[in-house]
């Protein structure tokens, strides 16, 4: 992407239709196809609206400071706010501190970033600054598809985030600070459930998870073969077994119907996973294992905002553990996770775990581990959690999206598609298709410039890590030779999509 800071005398031109070149139009209008990425500074917003109001005045427009601010405010539709920072007050000696200030903030998007300026004192000062046209002949076209688009999401929530995280920076509480307390009501109220404890990543969450449940050698965890390592890496960590049930081929989670065979008098718990943003079959699991007393534990790692005959994810059985991880559909900056639970006695025990067994300070009454998530993780989800809805509502649109481009592929026997159950609303954490010859369209498609990924080409149990007698779950096989991963964010342009469907089609013929 090419990045682009407007000066304020070109930032008020473009505000005002009467004052634009053909040159600030063309600019706005690679803006909105996504060829370039503009940028409003907001060390420069005085100027700015001081610039729009003066032309206003010579114009003898009445009310020039409210018209300003509105016409600045339709400009920003089309641009992403940088924040000033302190760094940029460095140039106080310099005879133009502002320059100092817009070649900071353009140094931090990058060393290929440009301001675009009228001014030719500042021109004169080379690299960054550049005049219209020159910013527009530089525009690079070899544009890559992104896999998963977080710089879209940052530019929408970025004064959230900047505010959440100056928060954290002056009070000083990086471990524990008041920010988890208030993400975890918040999170606990979202998916429906009595409590939530923010932890440090999804693989610790599963751990403490299992460590709660006081889950150790000799004992069985039942899951699928057909997911992440993280889990059965959990298990093992606690010296216990996995025990692995194939998958249901139509939506890739532990098929109920084999369940109640890989039960014996040493199955402590039952871990499904939910993938690609749809629930197991959690009711028929957790009827199972309420005849045998069994506690179940959803790894629901893809599917936080997913529902489930009404119901979140998370909060469909007697602890669910999520992932927070940056590339999830809410996914902090770093590792993060949480555990909920409507079980008041389970939530306290993990509360205490992920805090090294500790009920008060210094007081350790179980062993436990350092598994607290960080503040600023927190801050971070807090302003993602903001738009949350929307993004999911942004997701299943393109998820539809990518269904009606392929529907004849599929007819046609060239691909599966995606099949969601009808009492499941799907967070869509990957849109993951099946293709007869998955190398080759993985190749056609890279020559493109699209990314793709496979979740997951080995089934868990022929990991080379695991030294347990080799499972056979045809169904989780013969997923893992064909399952294919298409870019999947809320952000996806239906134009992108086309492309993308495009080049697939051509791929599979």
């Amino acid at each position: 992407m090419n990045d682009l800071i407007l000066d304020a005398g070109v930032a008020a031109s473009c505000c005002l239709p009467g004052a634009q070149s053909g040159e600030l139009e063309h600019l706005l209008q690679k803006a909105r196809r996504s060829e370039v990425k503009l940028w409003l500074y907001a060390g420069q917003i005085g100027e700015i609206l001081s610039q729009i109001e003066a032309q206003l005045t010579e114009s003898s427009v009445q009310n020039g400071s409210e018209i300003a601010r509105n016409l600045l405010m339709n400009l920003a539709t089309d641009c992403s706010w940088l924040a000033a920072l302190s760094e940029d007050a460095s140039g106080l000696d310099d005879p133009d501190p502002l320059a100092v200030g817009l070649t900071r903030a353009a140094a931090r998007l990058g060393a290929e970033a440009l301001v675009v300026t009228e001014l030719v004192s500042r021109l004169e000062r080379g690299h960054p600054f550049e005049d219209i046209k020159a910013a527009i002949t530089g525009v690079r076209l070899d544009i890559t598809v992104p896999f998963i688009d977080l710089a879209s999401q940052q530019d929408r929530i970025r004064p959230a985030l900047e505010r959440n995280l100056h928060r954290v920076l002056y009070h000083g509480r990086y471990v524990m600070g008041t920010e988890i307390e208030k993400l975890e009501l918040r999170l606990a109220d979202y998916v429906g459930v009595d409590h939530c404890i923010c932890v440090s990543s999804g693989t610790d969450a599963l751990l403490i998870a299992m460590m709660s449940l006081e889950i150790g050698p000799g004992d069985e965890v039942i899951t699928t073969p057909f997911t992440f390592f993280a889990a059965v890496e959990a298990i093992r960590l606690l010296g216990a077994k996995p025990v692995y049930v194939d998958i249901d081929p139509r939506i890739y989670t532990l098929d109920p119907i084999h369940l109640e065979d890989a039960i014996t008098d040493r199955t402590r718990a039952i871990l499904p996973v939910s993938l690609y943003g749809q629930c197991a079959a959690m009711d028929r699991i957790n009827e199972i294992a309420a005849t045998r007393e069994i506690p179940v534990l959803e790894d629901a790692a893809q599917s936080f905002g997913a529902i489930y005959e009404g119901r979140h994810s998370c909060g469909l059985s007697q602890i669910g553990c999520t992932s927070f991880f940056p590339a999830k559909p809410l996914g902090a900056y770093g590792d993060a996770g949480a555990c909920f639970t409507p079980d008041s006695s389970l939530a306290d025990r993990i509360r205490e775990i992920r805090d090294h067994g500790q009920s008060g300070r210094y007081q350790h009454v179980r062993i436990g581990i350092n598994g607290r998530m960080d503040t600023l993780q927190a801050a971070v989800l807090h302003a993602k959690l903001d738009i949350f809805d929307d993004e999911l509502q942004n997701r299943a649109r393109a998820a539809e999206r990518y269904s009606s481009l392929l529907k004849e592929s599929e007819a046609a026997g060239k691909l599966q598609l995606p099949q969601l159950q009808p009492h499941n609303f799907s967070s869509w954490a990957q849109y993951t298709i099946e293709v007869n010859d998955r190398n080759h369209v993985q190749t056609e498609l890279a020559k493109k410039g699209i990314p793709t990924s496979v979740h997951y080409p080995i089934p868990v149990y022929e990991q080379p890590a695991l030294d347990e007698a080799v499972a056979h779950c045809p169904n989780t096989e013969r997923a893992a030779q064909r399952v294919l991963s298409l870019p999947m964010h809320p952000y996806l342009h239906p134009e992108t999509q086309e492309f993308i469907a495009e080049n697939l089609i051509e791929a599979i013929s």
